[in-house]
């Protein structure tokens, strides 16, 4: 079946948060805009994979000697997709207004001559502290500066990309551990002007912010976008699962 829509969720022992993400996907939201569901899982030891096979088309699962990072899931995901329009994930976050989103895709974004999407994302409200406030005020306009200069940023929790584009930019860097959002976003705007919907809110979980605390997030953010722009490869071997 061909769909308008592919949303591909890379996954790594997120049965807590997984599935405040994929009710919000109920039957008449997918027929209405005609969306497949798809998860791409890194090897999870809890419920997540039987909590994505209730409710998405698609689930992937790694074999023995693929390389397991949430990068190579994006790219396997994107790879198993079956519409024109990819909309990358992560597990962790939830929609403020799902119809909206979804509406103004199809409306402002469809027929225009961006290449790509993406909007404003802030912290859960019930677990949001003033320096979570500060973080999402700065990171926002630092993503609408990028994309206005012409360098190109759209952070992982929120990817929307026309498929052609995605495919002739050569999709993500599945070798990247870390910046691969960032990397594939300075490729993708080479191509067209990425669309930043302000209107538009994703929350995301701010369990890496609260363990990590800011200081070393931004290091962290800061290290890996230049190692994977100039070097294309990422500064971190790894990325540290926090659950």
């Amino acid at each position: 079946m061909q769909y308008k829509y592919s949303v591909i969720i890379p996954t790594l022992n997120e049965e807590k948060l997984l599935p405040n993400l994929l009710q919000q996907f109920d039957d008449n939201l997918r027929s209405k805009y005609s969306i497949e569901l798809i998860v791409a899982d890194s090897g999870s030891k809890d419920r997540t994979i039987e909590i994505a096979q209730k409710y998405c088309n698609k689930v992937i699962t790694r074999n023995g000697n693929d390389i397991k990072n949430i990068s190579f899931g994006r790219y396997i995901g994107a790879k198993y997709s079956s519409a024109n329009i990819l909309i990358f994930l992560n597990a962790d976050i939830f929609f403020d207004n799902i119809n909206l989103f979804f509406d103004f895709i199809d409306n402002n974004f469809l027929q225009s001559n961006y290449v790509a999407c993406t909007c404003k994302i802030n912290v859960f409200p019930d677990h949001e502290k003033l320096s979570d406030i500060f973080f999402s005020t700065f990171i926002n306009i630092y993503v609408r500066i990028l994309n206005f200069v012409g360098i190109g940023m759209m952070r992982g929790e929120c990817q929307v990309i026309k498929k052609d584009v995605y495919n002739e930019v050569g999709g993500y860097n599945y070798n990247l551990y870390a910046g691969e959002d960032f990397e594939l976003s300075t490729r993708i705007r080479k191509k067209g002007k990425i669309l930043f919907a302000n209107n538009l809110i994703i929350y995301e979980s701010p369990r890496r912010y609260h363990t990590w605390g800011y200081l070393k997030i931004i290091l962290s953010w800061f290290l890996n976008s230049i190692s994977s722009w100039f070097l294309k490869k990422s500064f971190n071997k790894k990325w540290e699962e926090i659950r």
